[in-house]
């Protein structure tokens, strides 16, 4: 008999209490800054976690071998970064669980789990847990439970993950000294992780005084006075933040001489709990998920104006917009309705984007995202008709899409966009205040509310 007519769901091992202790819990990589503050949280409450770094040919090939290749792209990606991983050697097999998202919702990111475990039956790991991350209980895992409490400290963490990157991106681009921007994201991973060992960094206080003091300390950056070319990134989720799924996007834009802007992914995990919360108002459900999906976000708009507010008060950075806001962004152009994958969200986001004067923008779409080609690529024109500066291109990333044609596309949208600053977009002069030190021994020029990295 083959693999095919095994029954995978009874042969997977579930990760057990006794298991939590000597297990190491292997993550797959999507947002490295989100995903650091992730894993401290994690280690706070017991697990051992390493997120998974591995990328080239080999993850590729693996996730090429063990999924039918008619899935979708993050899939493959996810499946074989995991095998490949478990191949190299470096990992107990006795001793090692895996971990994979389940959103519950149209997307096939539900499935993933079921791809796994029939992948890791074919290659041999059968005798190898899989946790389902996951707030709808859709599997059971008695060694790993989502509580309310861990949630929400995620949720704090995903805060501060929005945060930094939100400000590196506005600050690489014109650093003086280069890795300024990027040493300051480890600097407030490390202390954030250390205040999490101490079960801080996570009340309200706290965290409006972390916040504070994160955008003070990239407001003191030393930075070049210039103009760069505006560029957002939207898409499906993991193509639009893992440096494995869209080939390092972010490194190619800021060697363009790019200022880059990603939404953060507090949109998208309102957008996803605002879902749950229609649907059970439309179709019916439990009364008490419902109130769960109301109480986590309540606080997750708590956060987001925690970030927004932060940003307004205390530097001339660019801030988020609120979800409120994106909603009502997309009204006129794609129904609420549309919420497979990224839903009316995406397209809001784009939307949003062109507002801000990153009306340049690569939309990030994988292969076999069906849902993501309509919000996404469908929507171009619609949002063109409407906003004629808009400058979007679409790039599809899959195993036969070459890097070079990749990028090629984007130095075309590239070229469109200098000719339309230097039509649109005088050079505007703007001053820096005198050098100083902060209170974190960052020596820079301080960006002081009237200014902005960059302009």
């Amino acid at each position: 008999m083959t693999t095919d007519h095994i029954n995978i769901e009874d042969s997977n091992v579930v990760f057990t209490k006794e298991m939590k202790k000597d297990y190491t819990i292997l993550i797959p990589d999507m947002s490295s800054i989100h995903f650091s503050l992730f894993k401290n949280v994690f280690e706070q409450y017991g697990y051992k976690v390493e997120i998974l770094k591995n990328e080239g040919f080999s993850v590729v090939n693996e996730g090429l071998k063990y999924v039918h290749n008619d899935i979708c792209y993050p899939a493959l990606l996810v499946i074989g970064q995991m095998i490949d991983a478990l191949n190299s050697g470096k990992y107990d097999l006795n001793k090692v669980a895996l971990i994979i998202s389940q959103t519950g919702g149209g997307c096939r990111a539900s499935n993933y789990i079921h791809l796994l475990k029939k992948a890791l039956k074919k290659a041999g790991y059968s005798n190898i847990p899989i946790i389902s991350f996951n707030v709808k209980g859709l599997e059971k895992n008695s060694g790993f439970k989502l509580t309310l409490p861990l949630i929400n400290k995620l949720l704090v963490a995903l805060t501060y993950g929005d945060m930094l990157m939100l400000l590196k991106n506005q600050v690489k681009p014109y650093e003086i000294s280069k890795g300024s921007s990027e040493n300051l994201v480890d600097f407030w991973i490390n202390h954030l992780g250390r205040q999490f060992e101490h079960d801080k960094g996570y009340k309200i206080k706290e965290i409006n005084r972390n916040l504070e003091r994160i955008v003070k300390s990239f407001g003191e950056i030393p930075v070049f006075n210039e103009k760069k070319i505006k560029v957002g990134i939207v898409g499906e989720i993991y193509v639009k933040y893992s440096k494995l799924g869209n080939n390092h996007l972010e490194d190619f834009l800021i060697s363009e001489d790019c200022e880059i802007m990603v939404p953060g992914i507090m949109g998208f995990a309102m957008y996803t709990v605002d879902n749950s919360m229609v649907d059970i108002d439309i179709y019916g459900g439990s009364k008490i998920k419902r109130t769960s999906a109301s109480l986590i976000m309540k606080y997750l708009r708590m956060y987001e104006n925690m970030i927004i507010r932060a940003v307004k008060k205390y530097s001339n950075f660019t801030p988020p917009s609120s979800f409120e806001h994106l909603k009502s962004l997309s009204a006129d152009i794609i129904n609420e309705g549309c919420k497979m994958g990224e839903g009316w969200v995406l397209t809001a986001e784009m939307v949003d984007l062109v507002k801000m004067g990153y009306e340049n923008i690569v939309c990030t779409q994988p292969f076999g995202c069906l849902p993501n080609h309509i919000v996404g690529k469908g929507m171009i024109r619609k949002i063109r008709d409407i906003y004629p500066n808009a400058n979007i291109v679409p790039i599809d990333y899959d195993p036969g899409a070459t890097k070079v044609n990749q990028e090629n596309r984007i130095k075309l949208m590239l070229s469109v966009a200098r000719e339309n600053q230097e039509l649109n977009n005088p050079t505007k002069d703007c001053e820096v205040a005198d050098i100083k030190e902060d209170s974190l021994g960052v020596k820079g020029y301080k960006i002081g509310k009237h200014l902005k990295a960059g302009n």
